[in-house]
């Protein structure tokens, strides 16, 4: 899949999660949310991305979940 979609769908998952006042709490739905309903594939290409290019283009806080929380 397109990194761009990628970095969108992601970061449309964090804006949900942007009022969360618990910005930890708020990381931990995020990656939940990834590892429940994105395939396996999307989510390697995903982390590969934030690990090699350091994630740009991704919200802080989706970049966070994506390398604390989310399973690969």
């Amino acid at each position: 899949m397109d990194i761009q979609r990628l970095i969108t769908m992601a970061n449309q998952i964090g804006d949900f999660y942007e009022s969360y006042p618990n910005k930890s709490h708020a990381q931990k739905d995020i990656a939940d949310h990834l590892n429940k309903f994105w395939a396996l594939p999307m989510r390697k290409q995903i982390a590969q991305y934030v690990g090699e290019q350091g994630g740009a283009g991704l919200h802080q806080h989706v970049q966070i979940a994506i390398k604390n929380h989310m399973q690969v």
